[in-house]
């Protein structure tokens, strides 16, 4: 679009908005400072929309602008003045769309690093121009108007999008689509973004748009990452410690922090779809366009190195930092205590002190002078300080009646360690509430609205004998959350490499890989992982673990199946016990010795996993830890278990006491005591150096 054509539009924009020149230039102030800069630039155009008028509004589109900014600033090295944000009522269409012409159109040259984020509402449009077909649409702050008793949308069609992001000249163009087209008649748990679709009419601007951008050459080919990969899931919003923030935004962002190998985005969208699902969201990403060996990483300057965050602000007295903290996985951040340290890269160590949501304050512990402390400095986590008292937090569908709040909150206060909140106030790990096809019925439900498997009470029954009858899945599903908590693969400083493969008679075949990123051996490019791993019923399946430090390594592998029984790995040996003829069976520690690796469970007609029906979802975490697992085999051996009819892995029965054990194990290989007596006894203490928490998911079909 031509300069003269392009100005007289915006004065007519601005016109209907009634916005003054001096006001859009003011806006426009944001980013023309930065066109003396050379080239190659990197530009960002960031939107987010949490208020739109007369519609429910979302709550985290807000923070994923804040997360992308951020992420784009400290990460990829943007400069702030080449990133323009359109929040609120600043997002209108013909605002997204005159930015996006005026900021990446006209600026971006051949070689540029190009960003264009949206988080928002989206929808499905029929044109009257096309009855039959249903459209994609992202929905500005504007959403309609009215004109000769006529409805017409402000909406922005997907096809418009992608155009626009194909007509930039630089081949370097990564879009990322918060949002959803599909509404559910019904949404329990997680706020959706996307609003029941509709037949309308759009406005011209936006069809004389489409027809343009339809006529043009069109030299760029975008990556476009969407929060969804099926038409019928929903972009979800998660509600975090003291903030909102899509899933999908969130995970993304979180994986760029903290991992700096050259992963294809294949390997990216599985880590982050690993992410969603411990989020409570089954909602897949995935890859719009066809650039699936492009790697997002290697757009990152050479020699960048992985952090959980970084410094933003340094007070006056020179010892106390402010931090931005979105690099730690999200189930970690709630959790992350006081006196948890960092390093920056200078080794200088911080001590947190304090943390309201994403960001925190730390004191540094001692002075580098030759080294002075800088904003925008990375840092890497060291030590992980966690509470032993954490409760499972169930949200209480706000669709229940007040008496049945009532009775539920009283029931599961019966349980030790079980916290009631009311859903949507505060964060959770479960929602309870009333089945939508028998309303008389009551069960526990993932934070996405996924019915957990037999967790269901009888038709009529009170709400407080469902909830007795959940007592050893809640149990069950609080070990799963306290071992979550030790996850680290992306500050472990512990050597380590783990495949996930099918056994086949030619070669194994590879379904997932995790490996420890940030040890000190030339880091090498993690090519395998594919989104949505799927494992056929019947597959002979094993894990490659290759110890690569320099110390023995030991093992434990804990399990989630289908979000409702724990399973373990036993690995057995046979004792005769003294006196008598009797022999006794145990389980033994897994240690992988210096440099080596070791099959998972080891090569054995007798001794093989199986996966056995029906269809299951599996997720496991694998820990790794440099010192015996003693506490943690000592409350496996008690209790029963037949791994000559379960497998190698079987059911956990006493998987909370297990769970606490790990912990306590993790904490005692630290050996950290004596440095940190300043922190709570009450807490665990963990240290990067010692341990390595690696999650595996995928589905059994």
């Amino acid at each position: 679009m031509k300069r003269r054509r392009f100005l007289h539009r915006i004065g007519s924009i601005l016109a209907v908005l009634g916005v003054t020149e001096a006001e859009w230039l003011s806006l426009g102030n944001r980013y023309y400072q930065a066109l003396a800069q050379p080239s190659p630039r990197k530009l960002a155009l960031l939107i987010g929309i949490n208020q739109y008028p007369k519609i429910s509004a979302l709550s985290g589109c807000l923070t994923d602008v804040e997360l992308q900014r951020e992420l784009l600033i400290h990460r990829f090295g943007f400069q702030g003045s080449d990133i323009l944000t359109l929040t609120e009522e600043e997002a209108s269409r013909e605002f997204i769309e005159a930015a996006f012409l005026d900021h990446l159109g006209k600026q971006a040259k051949p070689g540029d690093l190009v960003v264009f984020h949206f988080s928002g509402y989206g929808s499905r449009v029929k044109l009257e121009t096309s009855p039959d077909t249903m459209q994609n649409a992202l929905v500005a702050a504007n959403v309609s108007k009215k004109s000769q008793d006529e409805k017409i949308v402000n909406y922005i069609l997907e096809e418009t999008i992608l155009l626009l992001l194909r007509s930039l000249t630089t081949d370097r163009v990564t879009a990322v689509l918060d949002t959803s087209y599909y509404a559910l008649s019904t949404v329990l748990g997680l706020k959706i973004r996307a609003l029941q679709e509709s037949v309308a009419k759009l406005a011209t601007e936006e069809l004389d748009l489409l027809k343009q951008l339809k006529t043009q050459k069109l030299p760029s080919t975008p990556i476009v990452l969407a929060a969804t990969s099926n038409p019928m899931q929903s972009a979800r919003e998660g509600l975090f410690s003291g903030f909102s923030a899509g899933l999908f935004t969130y995970a993304l962002t979180q994986y760029l922090w903290e991992f700096t190998p050259a992963t294809t985005i294949q390997v990216t969208l599985s880590h982050v779809e690993n992410s969603l699902n411990k989020l409570g969201s089954k909602q897949q990403p995935a890859l719009l366009t066809n650039k699936k060996n492009q790697h997002i990483t290697s757009l990152m300057p050479d020699g960048i190195i992985g952090a959980e965050g970084a410094v933003t602000a340094i007070e006056e007295d020179g010892k106390t930092v402010h931090l931005w903290l979105a690099g730690l996985p999200p189930q970690v951040l709630l959790y992350y205590g006081v006196n948890s340290r960092l390093t920056l890269a200078t080794t200088e160590q911080l001590v947190l002190r304090s943390r309201t949501g994403l960001t925190a304050k730390a004191q540094i512990s001692k002075i580098d002078s030759t080294n002075p402390l800088q904003v925008g400095q990375l840092v890497q986590e060291a030590v992980r300080v966690l509470p032993r008292n954490i409760n499972l937090t169930i949200a209480l569908d706000t669709g229940l009646e007040r008496i049945e709040r009532v009775d539920a909150t009283s029931a599961f206060a019966a349980f030790p360690r079980v916290s009631t909140v009311v859903a949507g106030e505060k964060p959770a790990d479960y929602i309870f509430a009333k089945l939508e096809e028998i309303a008389s019925r009551y069960g526990l439900f993932s934070l996405g609205g996924e019915l957990i498997p037999n967790t269901t009470g009888e038709v009529g029954e009170a709400v407080k004998l469902t909830v007795q009858r959940l007592a050893p899945k809640l149990s069950t599903l609080l070990a799963a959350k306290l071992w979550r908590l030790t996850e680290n693969q992306g500050s472990s400083r512990l050597a380590l490499k783990a495949t996930l493969e099918i056994i086949s008679d030619i070669s194994p075949r590879v379904v997932m890989q995790r490996e420890t990123v940030r040890t000190l051996k030339t880091e090498t490019s993690i090519k395998k992982s594919l989104p949505t791993a799927i494992v056929p019923i019947g597959s002979r399946m094993q894990y490659r673990v290759e110890n690569q430090s320099d110390r023995p390594a030991y093992l434990i592998l804990l399990g989630l199946k289908n979000n409702q029984t724990a399973v373990a790995f036993h690995s057995e040996e046979t004792t005769q016990e003294p006196n008598t003829a009797d022999t006794k069976s145990l389980l033994k520690e897994v240690v992988i010795p210096p440099g080596e690796t070791l099959t998972l469970p080891q090569t054995n007609a007798a001794f093989e996993w199986v996966i056995s029906e029906p269809a299951f979802f599996y997720e496991q975490q694998l820990i790794v830890a440099t010192s015996p697992f003693s506490g943690t085999i000592a409350a496996l051996n008690t209790a029963k278990y037949s791994t000559a009819e379960q497998g190698p892995i079987g059911p956990l029965l006493n998987s909370l006491d297990v769970a606490q054990a790990l912990l306590q194990d993790l904490h005692n290989a630290s050996a950290l005591k004596t440095e940190m007596n300043g922190t709570a006894a009450d807490s665990y203490i963990l240290n990067v150096n010692n341990w390595a928490s690696l999650s595996f998911s995928f589905q059994v079909v």
